[in-house]
């Protein structure tokens, strides 16, 4: 009988020490589960104890009950938590070191008030050079030139050459240039001549309406305009700037234009209730339209966070759209929406994501809203201002450092900061 119970006793311990192994390997996936699992340990063993004792006192009276007390006595579930215990703190701590790195550290962008300067004439668009130096802005026709020292703005120049408002701003980061897009349908590409001013290098002449949008790819050889004319334009760089293709897709004003990380999507929205989808081919370098989705209200903004999410913002409503590629038909679908602060608005103000913060700036209504991306997508509001009008636009530096605006309420030009709380 004594031979019966420790063959009893093997089997339990080879069944636990089974359970063990299996434990181990799971304890990478999820520790909740492991939980889960020993207490089902525990359980079972105080389980199979009692039906042991049952069996002794029936089927075994003459089995000397020590051996059993013993193995009761033997708590096993203490030596697999001890064994245990070294592999799941190490675990732990590398999960702990993960989830900070995830972790939203609060921030926020503070006003630098001293810094404000007072511009009466309408701002639209706003951009910064990739040294952090010098600053351009739209007032009415004209740019204003300014040096950008630690959130100072002094203006050392005037440039005149548009005839209408100046809605784009863009800055080359390879090159020591800067292209404008105006209501008066062109596209000028700037220069800084040996005397340190800023002068026209060329002209692209095209589009037939106001241009509301302007992005430059990476490589810094294609400039793609979207435009009032209902029509998105792609500029390539040759011995000079060629308009090398022409998208007609839309039938209404183009309002904005995203590049993906690949630089080989871009997507675009516009008064028509049309997001397109745009690749461009390998072989002979032409973009296509791949796939157009209706939306029910217009959108003024939208931008790519990575090759296979992107952000919408529809007209004047509390929430932001998040699209995300299908992994099985490689098309992109609506798959939540973010709530954000509204109001009335209107064009310009482009989205911005930086990506070394992890932030995406959303300007919607009468608020800016400061959103965390964290790696697993979700999206977190950090800051709202509320410049209380709608007529408010800016830019975000590519560091994160500084938030740039012009509001037609304080009619400033006011530099935010940002700081960690």
């Amino acid at each position: 009988m004594e031979g019966k119970a420790n063959q009893i006793k093997q089997e339990y311990k080879s069944r636990a020490e089974a359970i063990f192994v299996n434990l181990q390997q799971e304890v990478e996936e999820s520790f909740n589960r492991i939980d889960a699992q020993l207490d089902e340990l525990l359980n079972d063993k105080c389980n199979l104890i009692n039906i042991l004792r049952f069996q002794v006192s029936s089927d075994l009276p003459k089995l000397n009950c020590n051996i059993v007390l013993q193995f009761k006595n033997d708590d096993f579930s203490q030596q697999i938590i001890s064994q245990m215990s070294p592999l799941i703190k190490t675990n732990s701590q590398n999960q702990n070191k993960s989830n900070e790195q995830l972790n939203v550290k609060p921030f926020a962008y503070q006003l630098i008030q001293q810094n404000s300067i007072k511009q009466n004439e309408y701002c639209c668009a706003i951009a910064v050079n990739k040294d952090f130096s010098i600053l351009v802005a739209g007032c009415y026709s004209q740019i204003k030139v300014f040096e950008f020292k630690q959130g100072n703005l002094k203006q050392v120049q005037l440039l005149s050459e548009h005839t209408y408002y100046v809605y784009t701003l863009n800055f080359m980061k390879k090159s020591d240039q800067f292209i404008s897009g105006s209501s008066d349908s062109l596209i000028i590409i700037w220069g800084r001549n040996e005397n340190n001013q800023w002068n026209c290098q060329s002209k692209l002449n095209g589009h037939t309406n106001t241009i509301y949008c302007l992005i430059i790819n990476d490589n810094e050889d294609l400039i793609i305009s979207g435009s009032n004319d209902t029509t998105i334009k792609f500029w390539q760089k040759q011995n000079q700037w060629l308009c090398s293709q022409t998208i007609t897709h839309h039938n209404s004003r183009v309002f904005a234009l995203s590049l993906n990380e690949s630089q080989n999507k871009l997507i675009s929205c516009g008064e028509d209730k049309l997001i397109l989808v745009m690749e461009q081919s390998e072989q002979n370098q032409q973009w296509t339209v791949i796939q157009k989705i209706t939306v029910e209200i217009k959108g003024l903004r939208l931008c790519f966070i990575d090759n296979n999410i992107f952000t919408f913002q529809p007209f004047e409503k509390e929430y932001m759209d998040i699209y995300e590629m299908s992994s099985t038909n490689k098309q992109f679908i609506k798959t939540k929406d973010i709530p954000v602060k509204d109001g009335l608005d209107q064009c310009f103000f482009p989205q911005y994501f930086i990506k070394s913060k992890g932030i995406l700036v959303n300007k919607n209504g009468l608020n800016v809203n400061l959103i965390k991306i964290k790696s697993n997508t979700e999206f977190i509001i950090q800051q709202s201002i509320d410049f209380g009008t709608r007529a408010t636009y800016g830019y975000m530096t590519d560091d994160g450092q500084y938030l740039i605006t012009w509001d037609d309420n304080s009619k400033e030009y006011q530099i935010r900061i940002y700081q960690e709380l």
